[in-house]
């Protein structure tokens, strides 16, 4: 969970500062996607929003993150093994931990792995998805 949530007025401004109008429902959703969620799925959004907000169908529910995601507030992740895109709302370079005895997906910094691409000329790297695989030494995270 992150340490604060934005104030509604916050996901208002940056809502419209993308180009997408704040409604109710979309408001809603950014308040679990870029406040309490830890990569999500839209239907951990739509459990979380139908516990706290009046019904939200879950075609608005995917409209939402798909239009988060195409305005850059969100990035959908789709991580081998796991049947369904989640979504994260860190859109800085980053790459992922992934716990494999409890499926937690923890963000890393890109300088905590270090990745040379010796890659020729000919190629131009337009993104790099990152997945790391183990167990998670609760003691020493």
């Amino acid at each position: 969970m992150k340490p604060t949530c934005l104030p509604i007025s916050e996901i208002e401004a940056r809502l419209r500062a993308a180009g997408v109008s704040p409604t109710a429902q979309r408001i809603a959703i950014c308040q679990y996607v870029l406040c309490d969620a830890e990569h999500p799925t839209a239907d951990e959004v739509k459990q979380w929003v139908d516990g706290n907000f009046p019904k939200i169908s879950m075609a608005t529910i995917y409209n939402t993150l798909n239009t988060l995601t195409r305005v850059g507030l969100l990035t959908e992740i789709h991580i081998a093994g796991q049947e369904v895109a989640r979504y994260d709302c860190n859109t800085d370079r980053h790459y992922h931990f992934v716990d494999d005895a409890t499926g937690a997906i923890i963000d890393l910094a890109p300088e905590v792995v270090d990745i040379r691409m010796q890659l020729g000329s000919g190629f131009t790297v337009r993104h790099t998805d990152v997945v790391i695989r183990g167990t998670l030494n609760s003691a020493e995270a």
